[in-house]
């Protein structure tokens, strides 16, 4: 009989890491804004890196875990492959710190790309400073995790949002934020994010040269019936 709530899967399918590395220099505003602004996860989850040397990139290894305890963090830790993002759904629970400098050391000694915990974590200085590691959570709190379940280990989960995050998921990271991509849809969405850097690059030479045309401003507002009026009546 299935134990519905503290199970392990021990595997699942993986995208290609050259698809997963199409994404290494495209801005998380960019990938979302080709997903029609979806696909974002919670604003909350912040990284706590210091600016400047936030990038995350890597494939969902997911977790569930109940609030203040991660024993099956530290079996995601053992568990999860060279390249891998474990994504952990800690129910956006607050008092208790999932994570902290000892796991996230060994984590990166593994290849594991970094943490998104819908949680807290703790250690806060300390892994500000690692490099090539990125982690986001909720806050920091010093008050620690107990080590007892239940959880799952690569379910579906949702993270403080309604975007649900599969094991195998692209995972990409900034200071603005996590996108989540599906891998089917990876090459349209590489494609499109590509396209719309450039007309971004466009955009920043015409700014720089003093050419930015701005009328769609007021084609919009025409288009949308909003009426300008030039003096207002005393």
């Amino acid at each position: 009989m299935a134990n519905i709530g503290f199970r392990i899967y021990a595997d699942f399918k993986r995208p290609s890491p050259d698809l997963v590395e199409k994404f290494r220099d495209f801005a998380t505003s960019n990938v979302s804004d080709n997903m029609n602004r979806f696909g974002c996860l919670d604003w909350r989850l912040k990284p706590v890196n210091k600016a400047g040397d936030v990038r995350l990139l890597g494939t969902a290894f997911t977790v569930k875990t109940r609030g203040a305890d991660n024993l099956l963090v530290h079996k995601a830790i053992d568990m999860a492959a060279s390249g891998d993002v474990i994504v952990i759904d800690a129910q956006g629970d607050t008092p208790n710190a999932i994570l902290g400098e000892i796991m996230c050391r060994y984590a990166a000694t593994r290849g594991i790309r970094g943490f998104i915990v819908n949680g807290m974590i703790r250690d806060k200085a300390a892994l500000s400073l690692m490099e090539n590691f990125v982690v986001y959570a909720l806050g920091a709190v010093p008050k620690g995790p107990y080590k007892d379940g239940p959880g799952e280990i690569n379910v579906p989960i949702a993270c403080g949002s309604d975007v649900i995050v599969n094991p195998g998921d692209i995972i990409v990271g900034d200071e603005d934020g996590v996108v989540v991509i599906r891998p089917d849809e990876a090459e349209e969405l590489f494609a499109k994010t590509k396209a719309t850097m450039a007309k971004e690059a466009e955009i920043f030479r015409q700014i720089e040269a003093g050419k930015y045309d701005r009328a769609w401003v007021d084609a919009t507002l025409s288009a949308k019936g909003c009426e300008i009026i030039a003096k207002q009546n005393k």
